[in-house]
């Protein structure tokens, strides 16, 4: 049997051309990071604390136990209990709908080369701005955040569906309901007054800062910092067996080594997952399915995801997401903006040709807790997203999609699977940690 497969492959659809390997990592890639601040962040990832309700922690939507994921297609944030495809909704605390998109995994993302996050792109560094950072926040963003990785934390925190809960549950909140993000009693400020109250983390905010002598000083974008070191510590990845090949200490056995020239020569991936860190941070309309309520502000009724052109507001971004890094990729499905597939097979054949997979698409691809929501709305915009795609059909075997994927599964690096400091036993909250 024959397959047709899109010009970038498995996610992007960019024009075919041969590629040499790219160079390999070292140290100067990333950020330094302070194990004592990683360690105050592994922490406070861990804690439900910072959530509206005490209920969530970053922890919950990226888990090691799911490759820094869910291991849902849209997960539950608040109002959710269990972990992966435990996950429930809870029936005294039901929520609203699911998160809109897709967890994205976490590995890297210290690495000075992730310039932009989020599947829209919605905060970029940007010199211009008086943090350094463009965000949704625009003039109201606070300065502070030592990276592009520490500011995107603050934005589960206000999202109702993610870990502030509904307007009417807790002071984090009703802070955001009133518009009242940053400032004194605002929701960031709610959150930072509660580790501050913590005497444990008190003491070690103290510690680890030159800039706060008293726990009163202890801000929002520092609580974020310690975050975002830990997540630089903890998923740094470059000692795959691909990163072997890299440095020329080895080659792939086969049919990875196959695999590896389909990617880089015919099959085009490497057009758009460029780089060591296989993605060219760029954004494409692939045709992935959207599902779940699509990223609609609360007051419209329609189930799309528009992607980037939510940012730009520029037509032709419509539909385009931000290439994904593939390191890992084995480890961190579902895939899409909106996880619609759950299998990465699936998801490759799916690809074959976007607007095919895009009219055959079933929602048995998806793994959905239950929850009383209609989850095939977004199918109403299947036809304008096949109108966004642009790419050049490829012929490819079924052996040659198996070398493909043997390949993606030599982008595994076990050190960064584990991590370095793991799940901690407590947290200085007394809340419990989530285990799978």
């Amino acid at each position: 049997m024959r397959y047709v497969l899109s010009g970038a492959l498995i996610f992007l659809g960019c024009a075919i051309a041969a590629q040499e390997l790219p160079r390999h990592l070292t140290d100067a890639d990333f950020r330094p990071v302070r194990e004592v601040e990683a360690r105050l962040g592994q922490l406070l990832f861990y804690d439900p604390i910072l959530s509206g309700n005490h209920n969530v922690s970053c922890a919950t939507c990226h888990h090691p136990a799911f490759g820094t994921s869910d291991g849902l297609s849209l997960g539950l944030g608040d109002g959710g209990a269990g972990l992966g495809r435990k996950r429930v909704a809870d029936p005294d605390n039901r929520p609203e709908q699911r998160i809109p998109r897709n967890a994205p995994a976490l590995f890297n993302l210290g690495a000075h080369e992730f310039t932009v996050l989020f599947h829209d792109g919605r905060i970029e560094v940007d010199p211009s701005r008086p943090g350094g950072l463009r965000t949704p926040l625009d003039a109201d963003m606070v300065t502070g955040f030592a990276s592009l990785l520490s500011a995107q934390t603050m934005f589960p925190v206000l999202s109702p569906d993610e870990m502030a809960g509904h307007y009417s549950e807790n002071d984090v909140s009703q802070a955001v309901r009133r518009g009242v993000i940053t400032g004194q009693g605002g929701a960031w400020d709610i959150i930072a007054r509660r580790v501050a109250n913590i005497q444990a983390y008190a003491d070690d905010f103290v510690a680890v800062y030159d800039h706060i002598d008293d726990p009163a000083q202890i801000g929002f974008a520092d609580i974020s910092n310690a975050i975002a070191a830990f997540m630089e510590w903890e998923w740094r990845s470059d000692n795959a067996p691909f990163d072997a090949v890299l440095r020329g200490e080895a080659t792939l056995p086969e049919p990875a080594q196959t695999g590896m020239q389909l990617f880089y020569g015919k099959a085009g991936c490497a057009a758009c997952h460029s780089g060591p860190f296989l993605t060219d941070h760029d954004f494409h309309a692939m045709g992935a399915p959207q599902i779940g309520p699509g990223k609609a502000a609360r007051f419209e009724s329609h189930a799309r995801d528009e992607g980037r052109f939510r940012v730009t507001g520029d037509l032709a971004d419509t539909y385009a997401f931000r290439t994904p890094s593939l390191r890992n990729i084995a480890l961190t499905a579902p895939y899409g903006h909106a996880g619609a597939h759950s299998d990465l097979r699936a998801f490759v054949m799916a690809h074959l040709d976007p607007v095919a997979g895009l009219q055959s698409y079933d929602l048995e691809h998806a793994f959905l807790p239950d929850l009383p929501v209609d989850d095939e709305r977004g199918f109403e915009e299947f036809d304008a997203i096949a109108a966004a795609v642009d790419v050049s059909p490829v012929q490819m075997t079924e052996s040659e999609i198996s070398a493909l994927l043997a390949f993606l599964d030599t982008l595994t690096d076990p050190g960064a699977r584990a991590g370095r400091l793991g799940v901690p036993l407590v947290v200085p909250s007394g809340l419990p940690v989530e285990r799978p």
